[in-house]
């Protein structure tokens, strides 16, 4: 299984709340910000919501 690196792009202030709380639990806070996250089917809803916000790489 795979891991994910999701990068923020786009900041989170003109959103609704359950989105700013996906991206905040993806453990991004910043704009440039980056995380791996394992490949999950959560981490996937999460960065479904946010897509908009987020850059998403497949890492082996």
């Amino acid at each position: 299984m795979a891991d994910l690196r999701i990068t923020q792009i786009k900041s989170t202030v003109a959103q609704k709340p359950a989105i700013r709380a996906s991206v905040r639990a993806l453990g991004l806070k910043r704009i440039g910000d980056t995380v791996t996250q394992p490949d999950r089917p959560e981490i996937r809803g999460m960065i479904r919501a946010a897509r908009h916000l987020v850059t998403v790489e497949e890492v082996k």
